[in-house]
Formats: C-alpha cells, structure tokens, sequence
C-alpha cells in the first residue's frame, strides 16, 4: 500500500474510533434523558383526527344547507338537497306555499337507466338541469353530459339532442338562437338550428383581436362581450396588446420543454392592453367603432375588465339603440360614465367622478345602473366613507337626490323597479349591534324614502330574488349557527313557507366544533376588528398552545371569508386539531366596512395589515392565558403567501414560523392592473427609487431569523415563479437559511392539494409544535373532489 494510502487509512480508523466513542456517549446522554424532555412525536391517528375537519370529510355529514334556487319561466323554481337518504329535488310553488318532490327519483333514475344503457343511483341522481318543455308538464333533465325528456310521472325518458353550447367558448345570445365565438383574433357566430357560421370581424389580427380575454392573469378562449336585449346586435372591443410585455413560463416533462408565452404588462410599463369599443350590428354585418380613444383595460369592479367571468360596466338600452359604459383610468381613480350611439359611435359623456386612492363601484356586482324611460342613472360611491346609492339626471349630469346614507354600505344592487320607482340591494353595517359583516336584504325608494329591512334575523343572510321580483329565497346563518331556508315575500320580507333547515347532528357526532368569533381593536387601540378563532376538541385551558395566523392581507378580500356557516373552511379547523390556535382575522386595508378601513395602507402594500394582525394577536394573549405568543406562526396562499413572507421579515422577533405560498412578493412583476390599483402608478425618483420599493420582500428579507417555507408552483400563470425566485435569490444573498418547496407544472390553485396540506401541517408541528409529524401521512382520495 503507497505511503500516502496508509497515512489516509490510519486517519480514517482515527476517525472511526473517535466518531465511535462519540456515539456512544451521545446515546448514553440520549438514554439517561427524562422521556418528558424528549421530542414529542404526532402519530398517523392524530392527522386523521385533524383530517375529519377537512372538507371532504365534512361536507357529507351536513344535510339541508346549500339551497340553491333555479326558477322556471311560470314563477315556481325547484333545488336540490342533500338527505341522510341522498339528494331530493324539490319543487316550490311561492303562489301556493307548496313544496313537492320534482318527480319520484326511483321512477326516473330506473328511466334513465333504460334509457341510457346503463345504471342511475336513485338516491344520488347527477342532474345537473332540470326544468319542463314547452307544453309545461314534460320533464328535461340533464344527466352526465346528455339531455333527456321524461314523461310526467318519470315513468319513461328518451335522449335528444340539445344544441352543443361550449361555455369556455361561446357566448349565447338572449334569444337562444346564436352563440359567439372567436376564431384567428375575429369575431364569429353560429346559428345553433342550423350549424350556419358568420364571420363578424374581419380585421383582427395577432395581438389585436376581437373579444379577446388574455391580458394578465386573467386568460380563456371565451369572447368578452355584451349581447344586445334584442339579440341583434353586440357590444364589445378589440383589444390592443401590439407592443405589450410577454410573460414565460416553461413547462416540464421528459423531452423537450413546451415553452408558454402571452401578454402581461406590468406596472409602469409604458405600453399596456387598451381596449378600442366597438358595436357590431349583426345585419350587415356591420362593425360601428365608438367615437372616442381606446380605454384602459379596467373595470369598476375589479382590478380587470372582466369580474367573475363576466364583462361589467356596460348596459344596453332595451330597444338596443343606445350602450351606457363606464370608462375607468389606468390607477383606477376616475370615472366617466358615457352613454353611445349604437348606430352611429357618437358618444356623450354623462358624469365624471375622481377619489384620491382607488374607486369601487360595488362588491361582487356593479351597482350603477342606467334607466333610459326615465333618463336617469343609479350611481354607487363612496364619497362620504360609506358606499351609498345617488341618482342623477342621464342628460345633464346633475345629482337629483341620495338614496341610501350611511353608515354601513350597499353590497349589490340586486333590482330596480322601475314602475314602482324602488331598488332591492344587498348591505352590511347598517344594523347597530350586529357584526358588521353580516349581510342583510333591503328595498328603499328612488327617493330615498321607504327604506325597509326585509331579512330581520341577525345573521348573515344568502338571497336570491325571483326573475318578476316578487319572491326572496333567504338561506340565513353565521359561522356557529347552521342555515335556515325560507320563502319571502320581496315587499314586506314576510316569510311565507319554511323551505329547509339544516342538520348538522352527524358533524357533531364526530366532536367537530364551530370556530368563535372574536373582536379585537386595530393598531389605533380604537377601531374593531373582527374574526375566528379555532381552537382543538381536546382543549385543555390548564395547558399551553402555539398560536397560528392564517392570513389573506386584501385588498379585495380578507382572511375571513363568509360569516355564513360552512363546516370546514379551508384547512384552519384541522390544523387547530393538531395542538394548535388558528386565528383568522380581517384587518384594516380589506373591504365591506368605511372606505378610509379599506384604504389603510393604500400605497404601502408592505403593510399587509400585519400591524392589526400582530396587534390583534397581542390582546388575544392577554385574554387568554392559554395562548403561547412565544410561539407565533403565520401562513397563507397569493396575497397570503406575500403577507406571511412579509410578516417574517417585518416581525421576526414575533413570528418564528411561517408558510409562503404562491406570494406575489414584488408586485412590480406582478400584472399593471392590481398593482396599479392598490399601490398606484410606478414613480421612478430621480436618484433611481421607485414608490414600490417599500412593498418589496426581497428588500427586507435580510431581517429573516425564524423558519420560513417558501412554496411555488411552476406553472403558476396567475403569479408567476419569478416573485418567489427574487425573493429566494436575495434569501440566498443574505445567507439565510430556508427551505423551499417546488411543485413542477402547478398552477395558482396548488394551496389545497394533499401534498402541499401535509407539508404545511408537518412544517407547523415540527417547528413550532416542536414535535415529531408522522412520515409521509396519506390523505383518503376525496381530497381531489373536496377543495374549497
């Protein structure tokens, strides 16, 4: 053996005896250790305690809870309920008070079944419609994907063929003759009796295409657009993104890379999407390009020209001579509502209002209206703190007269009656006394007199009102009190039939219990905050617990969610079952209380609220010696992913662990059009600072001291990967220690998958539980189906 060989070998059996030594006496102190002072260990059974609280879990343990109206054209409308015995489908005659199962389901399940070759569980029957041909008595359902009619006492079915109507696609037309479609950038319809096509459009082009929905996050091949009332006629833009910045994202697989690129302007781009409003008169046809410069890509609404999947801010008159649309600017703090010709482009400005932050014409619906008979308009804002209605004269302009004050805001504008001169709207806040988030039904005049309250029960109330406005389907709880469903009458709010109340009693079986709702004050010692507390079943206030934030910071929504009831929100119950306070907490900066609540930190999205959270989670500890604020953990997902990075760097002496997912953590390479919102336009100084310097991460990640998980998806197209590399890299430049989980090919919605559930609980009670979570637990297989 060369001499060197040696010289290594006798190093290495040096380095064997002592490693040796030094394991043995490791063990030794191992072994006289106390078992109490050794690393607690969490077992399988304990995470499928928790898993019960989950929403696959729960979901079918409550019955009489979701009632969902669908109304037919005679007044009457049926819904589907979940039984001990399966799901029932009733029908609801509001002339007669009469609820009456829609067909017998053994009948029609044994129908459908002959029908369809194959076999159809009675007590869980997949109709997804249901409702009566024309001669009124024989029933059309539908069923995993076909159309059947059925005779009246479901005793036989037959399949038909309905027109093929692809909704990510296709818009349809009032009447139900024609769907709209895009195809190479150009607008077409298609006549659904016959097959016929017709090219609308004939100049769109590459990146200046009709109807087109691709700008930002936002993307889908179906045409955003506005049929006229009279099906003739079709409001809606080419969309300008020639210059526009790209977006990459690189899919993985084996083989070569697919390579994903689209347009996504980012704030203080110079070029960014416009839309250039158009009206095509289909006689013809005819494309009639309104008279004025292209608009931004913004809404009233929402960050974006497209809420909820529809097109907001814009109305045909009846006769689909004239379009009412608002134009919104690009930092989203004026407005101008105009009213154009539809036959000519010419256009009229009708009124015009500024705010200093960011204005919002509604929450979930836009709640202006323009009422051609009689030339006026239903204008929402919020110049008093408070959202409130205001009518105002179509042709001049001029404010006629308030119809709502505060405090205490309009949520949605769900009616307007015309003839009888009177809006049924959606508010909250408006009842002293009862948390202020609660939503409640109300009518008033156009005048502003006459107000009522038509949902008296203090809870949070779910309203549908029928299409001639005469009935109100309400399904009324809060977060510790499960729905009751009832009838009312739409102009005294009378409750005319009880529809369905709730069983919860097989989810208390299992020990499940509500979360309690709290109310702290702000970081001004003053204002009120509210939220949830959820603590373990096995609560012991002898003993003492971690406390955990489960944090969405706004500005569109908060961490709260619903104050309706819901058995399983989100993971926050189950993971309390682990050892565990979570709280969820809707601080200042989020909406539906004052406008100056929701415009806290306009400009400073760095705040993220945390000053209220840290503050809120400070007084719960006093209050409750049960709370450990010494170990203090924060998580969340998008705007919660951003906050709970945030809080790490901002709070390190406070929270030690966190969980970042999908955090938009610079919004600089976020989309223009949120950033731009709530942050403002990009202002470069001149000694080369921007105003979105201070809601950065990576500038502030050097302050991390506890343990942070960051989590990304690759293919994330809502945030892209990139805010999660810039604030690693600048981790990395720190010399920070973190860790880092990649979910390859995964999108936005990654937060309730299975995995990323279980890492999220492991890393909690390993780092702030301090014990020992079981290997690799399994989640049953209908976490797929369960996701909130």
């Amino acid at each position: 053996m060369p001499q060197g060989a040696r010289a290594r070998s006798r190093r290495s059996g040096v380095a064997r005896h002592t490693w040796g030594r030094r394991a043995g006496a490791l063990a030794a102190v191992l072994a006289a250790t106390p078992a109490a002072a050794q690393r607690p260990a969490l077992t399988a059974a304990d995470y499928a305690r928790a898993e019960q609280f989950m929403s696959w879990k729960t979901a079918p343990l409550v019955f009489g809870a979701n009632i969902r109206p669908e109304f037919l054209p005679d007044g009457r409308f049926w819904f589907r309920n979940a039984t001990p015995d399966g799901t029932e489908f009733i029908l609801v005659d509001p002339e007669r008070r009469t609820a009456t199962p829609a067909f017998d389901r053994t009948r029609l399940a044994a129908a459908l079944s002959a029908a369809a070759d194959t076999t159809f569980d009675a007590r869980n029957l997949p109709i997804t419609r249901f409702g009566y041909a024309a001669d009124g008595t024989t029933i059309e359902v539908e069923a995993r994907g076909r159309a059947y009619r059925c005779t009246p006492d479901a005793a036989r079915c037959a399949a038909y063929e309905r027109p093929r109507i692809d909704p990510r696609r296709e818009v349809v037309s009032p009447d139900g003759k024609l769907v709209a479609f895009i195809r190479d950038w150009n607008l077409w319809v298609r006549d659904l009796a016959t097959g016929k096509e017709t090219q609308l459009t004939t100049d769109g082009v590459p990146d200046f295409g009709y109807a087109t929905d691709n700008a930002g996050w936002v993307r889908s091949d179906r045409p955003v657009l506005l049929w006229s009332p009279d099906s003739r006629k079709i409001a809606t833009f080419q969309q300008d993104q020639r210059g526009v910045g790209e977006m990459y994202l690189v899919q993985s697989r084996v083989g070569h890379p697919v390579l994903q690129a689209w347009k996504y302007p980012l704030p203080g781009d110079s070029v960014v999407a416009m839309i250039h409003r158009v009206v095509i008169d289909l006689a013809g046809p005819k494309v009639i390009r309104l008279q004025m410069p292209p608009d931004q890509h913004r809404s009233t609404l929402c960050d974006h020209v497209l809420c909820g999947g529809e097109w907001v801010d814009v109305e045909w008159s009846p006769d689909g001579s004239r379009l009412a649309f608002v134009s919104t600017s690009r930092d989203h703090k004026d407005e101008w509502l105009r009213i154009a010709d539809a036959a000519t482009g010419a256009v009229r400005e009708v009124l015009h209002e500024s705010v200093p932050t960011f204005f919002e014409s509604g929450t979930g619906r836009v709640n202006w209206h323009w009422l051609p008979a009689s030339n006026e308009i239903i204008w929402f804002s919020e110049r008093d703190d408070w959202g409130n209605l205001y009518l105002y004269d179509a042709t001049t302009g001029t404010l006629k007269n308030r119809i709502t004050s505060g405090p205490g805001n309009v949520l949605q504008v769900l009616r307007v009656d015309e003839k009888s001169r009177t809006i049924w709207f959606t508010g909250v806040g408006r009842e002293p006394g009862r948390d202020p988030y609660l939503r409640h039904l109300y009518r008033v005049g156009f005048d502003g007199k006459g107000l009522r309250l038509l949902t008296p029960e203090d809870a949070d109330h779910s309203v549908t009102l029928s299409p001639d406005g005469r009935w109100v389907v309400d399904s009324y709880s809060r977060v510790d009190v499960p729905p009751v469903t009832v009838l009312r009458d739409a102009a005294t709010g009378r409750v005319r039939m009880t529809l369905a109340k709730a069983d919860i009693s097989r989810l208390l079986a299992t020990g499940w219990t509500p979360p309690t709702p709290i109310v702290v004050k702000a970081r001004d010692g003053k204002t009120d905050l509210y939220g949830l507390m959820y603590r373990p079943t096995n609560f012991d206030s002898t003993k003492s617990y971690p406390i955990i934030n489960h944090i969405y910071p706004g500005p569109q929504t908060g961490s709260v969610g619903t104050r309706s009831f819901v058995a399983s929100r989100g993971d926050a119950r189950a993971l309390a079952e682990l050892g565990f306070v979570v709280v969820e907490i809707d601080a200042m900066g989020t909406p539906m209380r004052s406008k100056s609540f929701h415009a806290a930190y306009y400009g400073d999205m760095g705040d993220n609220g945390l000053p209220d959270q840290v503050a809120a989670m400070k007084q719960l500890a006093q209050r409750y010696r049960w709370i450990d604020l010494r170990r203090a953990g924060i998580y969340g997902h998008s705007g919660g992913g951003y906050a709970a990075a945030d809080a790490m760097f901002r709070y390190p002496a406070f929270f030690k662990v966190g969980v970042s997912e999908a955090g938009n953590h610079d919004n600089r390479i976020y989309e223009d059009d949120w950033g731009e919102k709530w942050q403002g336009l990009l202002v470069r100084n001149p000694d080369g600072t921007t105003n979105y310097d201070g809601q950065a991460n990576q500038n502030i990640a050097r302050n991390l001291k506890g343990k942070l998980l960051i989590a990304y998806g690759t293919g994330d197209d809502n945030v892209p990967p990139y805010n999660s590399l810039v604030l690693i890299d600048s981790l990395i430049a720190a010399n920070k220690d973190f860790d880092l989980l990649v979910l390859p090919n995964r999108r936005h919605g990654f937060g309730n998958e299975p995995y990323m559930v279980r890492r999220r609980w492991d890393y909690f009670v390993e780092h702030l539980l301090g014990a020992e979570p079981p290997r690799e637990y399994t989640f049953r297989q209908e976490v797929a189906a369960g996701r909130e």
